[in-house]
């Protein structure tokens, strides 16, 4: 089927939640449909390093934040945002896309009202259970959104359950070996979490001594790598009896093979883990980031505790007692594990760049209504 010359404006960026999905959605136009697509962000994010890294062209625009900020920088940012829209209208007109597909991020907010300032149309990109400030503002005036979630179809006119892109070698994972050791594998993203760093060194000698034949694989992010290093040191128990029974990295290149052997995960919520725990079918222990905007991961984390997929400890509420505990019920519970990573399966997606690469086509008038 001809899709003609399909030009697409990825509007978003900031963090790796919202850059590498979109990321992936930029191969899947090139790939299958021989798109043309540029991106537009901000200087203070990550797609000033991955997009230009994955070949693709950057524009980058001034925009401040409005979310969770003190209302002198909430000024500065509105007293700017129509120099913002400005660039991004001068963008439009000079690459002419057949629609702007914004992801989320400071970047976003300007380049999806420019679009609706020249008449280009507009699909947004929702990988939270609750959508961020500007996908709440834009949720009726998008031709269509891709969530993640349905519950998150209500804020969006013409919204499709598509997931998040994963890369395929989560969902290519082999099952689990019912008689392999038991392995806990914590990471807070590629930065790392501090709580996870600080409590988890701290029941590590315990949680070992309960759980018989128990590894601990612990990202830390490169900055905390020597002070949880330390943490776990301090335990006589982890220099000498278990000294061989946990390890602390900054920052696993192969995390979908450190997810193979993992029985269980001690992690954040932030969408793109929760896509990657659900294509992996890996039962975890989440813990929400509780500065995250307008609590997402909370949300987040919600979903799947409610799908019997994981469970979920609450920052303000955790003690170290309240994590070794629970982490020794669901390591003594074996079957309750299997069962929580068949629930984590049945809310994956493994087609979700795909699914999102078509339903741009569509709203960019590539695709026939024949074909629809």
């Amino acid at each position: 089927m001809a899709n003609g010359n399909l030009r697409v404006l990825i509007a978003g960026g900031g963090s790796g939640g919202h850059v590498i999905p979109a990321l992936a959605v930029a191969r899947e136009l090139v790939r299958a449909h021989g798109a043309e697509v540029r991106f537009v962000g901000t200087a203070r994010g990550m797609e000033t390093r991955l997009v230009p890294a994955a070949g693709f062209p950057l524009d980058l625009i001034q925009v401040g934040q409005l979310n969770s900020v003190r209302l002198t920088t909430k000024v500065t940012t509105l007293s700017r945002l129509p120099l913002s829209v400005l660039a991004c209208v001068r963008l439009l007109r000079k690459f002419q896309p057949h629609l702007v597909f914004g992801v989320g991020g400071y970047a976003s907010g300007p380049a999806m009202l420019a679009a609706i300032l020249t008449g280009t149309p507009r699909v947004a990109f929702e990988p939270n259970a609750v959508p961020g400030m500007v996908n709440r503002w834009m949720g009726r005036w998008v031709q269509a959104a891709a969530v993640n979630f349905p519950a998150t179809l209500r804020y969006f006119r013409n919204g499709h359950v598509t997931g998040i892109p994963v890369r395929p070698e989560f969902f290519a994972l082999p099952p689990r070996p019912v008689d392999a050791p038991p392995q806990l594998l914590v990471f807070g993203g590629s930065q790392g979490a501090r709580v996870l760093n600080r409590m988890t060194p701290q029941i590590a000698a315990d949680l070992l001594a309960a759980v018989p034949g128990l590894t601990i694989l612990h990202q830390s992010g490169a900055r905390h790598l020597e002070g949880t290093q330390q943490a776990y040191m301090q335990s006589p128990e982890l220099r000498g009896r278990w000294a061989d029974s946990w390890k602390v990295e900054p920052f696993l290149d192969d995390m979908a093979a450190r997810f193979g052997t993992a029985s269980l995960v001690l992690c954040r919520s932030g969408a793109s883990t929760v896509a990657e725990l659900a294509a992996a079918q890996k039962p975890s222990l989440l813990i929400p980031f509780p500065q995250a905007a307008d609590n997402h991961q909370c949300r987040n984390a919600e979903v799947f505790v409610q799908a019997g997929a994981a469970a979920m400890l609450v920052e303000a509420e955790l003690t170290p007692e309240r994590l070794l505990a629970e982490l020794v019920r669901l390591f003594n519970d074996p079957e309750g594990l299997v069962a929580m990573a068949q629930k984590a399966r049945s809310l994956a997606h493994e087609n979700a760049a795909a699914s999102i690469a078509s339903l741009l086509l569509q709203c960019g008038g590539r695709v026939p209504q024949s074909a629809q």
